[in-house]
């Protein structure tokens, strides 16, 4: 993911037009909900959507710490 759309090859990642993809665009692809609102300017959204962890990314690592937990305390129990 590009933190900034002003790269060179950028001009080529939209598959139908000649144009970068836009910041709303690169939320979706992200995994962000289209009701997610980014503020700043322009280069400050594109970099948020950028750095960013992909949000269904984030949400299993979360799920597989917790699952990862639950298992120590059955273990723990078990002992």
């Amino acid at each position: 993911m590009l933190c900034t759309p002003s790269q060179k090859q950028t001009e080529r990642c939209h598959p139908d037009e000649l144009r970068p993809f836009s910041v709303r665009e690169n939320a979706r692809i992200q995994s962000f909900p289209d009701s997610w609102v980014f503020k700043g300017s322009m280069s400050k959204r594109y970099k948020q959507v950028g750095n960013a962890v992909p949000v269904n990314l984030a949400k299993e690592i979360g799920v597989s710490i917790i699952n990862y937990l639950k298992k120590l305390d059955r273990e723990d129990e078990q002992i």
